[in-house]
């Protein structure tokens, strides 16, 4: 029950900061919002790993945090960038998609989930297939930033395997190596490369933080939840985020989806529900 708590803290972490991520890539440029709230993440985990205690796992974990931050990289900006063009309450939820990469490679390993966290585990990825698909009367096709979405999926679903491998030795270090990657070297490279400006307006910097904080901590309690629970199950549960970053855009810039796409959201709670009772 300790893995699924931490997954669900995860997910309810990276939907706030999603939901505030996506918000400032309205405004923002999308590369501007990574490089601050990532070097902000990396800056808070760099504290917790040196009062963590823990010693230098070796290079091989150390590389799969790497290709596990390369991975957060391209999901988070994608993410980022779907929801700047299209609604959080359909590019979030598809996004989560990126769930069936650690759950078949869980699967695959050898893990064995009980038959009711199974099918929560299909029903949770189907309500997501649901409302990635915009209704008959608009066209029927697909969403826009639904793209975006999957290749957010992509990188998510990388991040999850490369970070759950890496956290067995250390997940201080496997957190700060992931985030050290997808922050102060090629952010901020890129964000340079293509003019997007470093420096913006005092008044968005709270917001910046935050996301970055929200992040850091996510990745934190996804980093224990796998270390201490079924990858195919925890890294499902972490994935729920949409659901925090959908009722936000609900709540606050009253978005509008239509009944299908809710129907899919709510076979997301309910397969989130089966999860945690499986």
């Amino acid at each position: 029950m300790l893995a699924i708590a931490l997954a669900l803290g995860a997910s309810l972490s990276w939907g706030l900061g999603d939901f505030l991520g996506g918000l400032k890539s309205r405004t923002l440029h999308v590369l501007t919002v990574l490089a601050i709230s990532q070097a902000v993440g990396f800056g808070a985990v760099l504290i917790w790993l040196s009062v963590s205690g823990d010693g230098f796992p070796g290079w091989t974990p150390a590389a799969y945090a790497a290709v596990a931050g390369a991975g957060g990289c391209l999901g988070l900006g994608a993410l980022y960038r779907g929801m700047a063009v299209g609604a959080m309450g359909i590019v979030a939820p598809v996004s989560a998609v990126s769930a069936a990469i650690p759950f078949t490679v869980g699967v695959a390993s050898g893990e064995r989930p009980g038959l009711l966290q199974v099918a929560g585990i299909l029903l949770a990825l189907a309500g997501v297939a649901l409302a990635s698909r915009e209704p008959g009367d608009q066209g029927g096709g697909r969403a826009a930033g639904v793209g975006l979405a999957l290749v957010a999926a992509l990188g998510f679903g990388l991040y999850f395997v490369f970070l759950d491998r890496a956290a067995e030795e250390s997940v201080p270090y496997a957190v700060a190596t992931a985030r050290g990657v997808s922050s102060l070297l090629a952010l901020a490279v890129v964000a340079i490369a293509v003019g997007a400006a470093l420096r913006p307006a005092a008044a968005a910097l709270p917001t910046l933080v935050a996301v970055g904080l929200c992040d850091v901590a996510a990745n934190v309690l996804f980093g224990l939840a796998s270390i201490r629970g079924f990858l195919s199950v925890v890294s499902v549960l972490s994935a729920l985020y949409p659901i925090v970053t959908v009722g936000l855009a609900a709540l606050l810039l009253h978005e509008r989806i239509a009944p299908t796409q809710r129907l899919g959201v709510a076979a997301a709670l309910v397969g989130a529900a089966l999860i945690t009772a499986g």
